[in-house]
């Protein structure tokens, strides 16, 4: 599987970034992993705030490297590409994001209670990672997108 593969199967299409756009996807990464720190909500509502962070940071890589994902499954193909935009080093990452989503999707829309507090403080802790990171991607690879 390539970039180029998810966007002959429509998984992916072309895109323009703007600096306003990353902007404002930043301050969703920004209210949802600071929601995702209010310790009185029970662990199944702070977890998907948290993986909505993960979801924006991506969201913003693909973007700056001009994809937006597209039909179903967007979630998976967000995390999917990230090594295609990133790097194989972030394969790791990718992998750990893509099970938060599966855990995300039973905690949503099928069970309470399947969420525990680690599994928030660790989810929580790899996206303020990924957050600095993708600043630092942005910066060096993307200044025209205006973030410093």
């Amino acid at each position: 599987m390539s970039l180029q593969d998810l966007l002959a199967e429509n998984r992916l299409r072309s895109h323009k970034p703007t600096p306003q756009e990353v902007t404002e996807l930043l301050g969703v990464v920004d209210r949802d992993l600071a929601s995702a720190t209010v310790a009185q909500l029970p662990p199944d509502v702070r977890f998907p705030l948290a993986y909505g962070a993960a979801a924006a940071l991506a969201t913003i890589v693909l973007a700056a490297a001009g994809y937006r994902t597209a039909g179903l499954g967007h979630h998976h193909t967000l995390f999917e590409a990230l090594p295609y935009v990133l790097g194989a080093e972030v394969d790791v990452r990718a992998r750990y994001l893509d099970r938060c989503r599966s855990k995300r999707n039973i905690a949503e829309y099928v069970r309470a209670g399947g969420i525990s507090e680690s599994d928030v403080a660790k989810l929580i802790e790899e996206v303020q990672t990924f957050r600095a990171d993708v600043l630092d991607w942005l910066r060096a690879r993307h200044p025209e997108l205006g973030q410093t």
